[in-house]
């Protein structure tokens, strides 16, 4: 099972769509929870890679996202954004 079809799962479990950033289904990572509310969560070296695939420098893709994709707040179910340690 993909990231996305976990998502879509638990969405039709819950009985209520879960909010995605479109075009960056293959950056999804899992599902986080907080009280009463769950969220699709991303890998934020995978969105910045995706953000300079479309020709952003390393400096634009994360002055972006930081303004634009993690810091939004669309409320209840707004994603979150999970950075991984580098790896050796």
């Amino acid at each position: 099972m993909t990231a996305l079809e976990f998502v879509n799962t638990v969405a039709d479990e819950q009985e209520r769509p879960l909010l995605k950033m479109d075009g960056y289904d293959d950056c999804i990572v899992g599902i986080g929870r907080r009280f009463n509310d769950s969220f699709v969560v991303y890998d934020v070296d995978k969105v910045l890679e995706r953000l300079m695939s479309a020709g952003m420098t390393m400096e634009e893709a994360t002055e972006y996202f930081e303004f634009n994709q993690a810091g939004a707040w669309v409320g209840e179910g707004t994603p979150a954004f999970l950075q991984f340690p580098p790896k050796d």
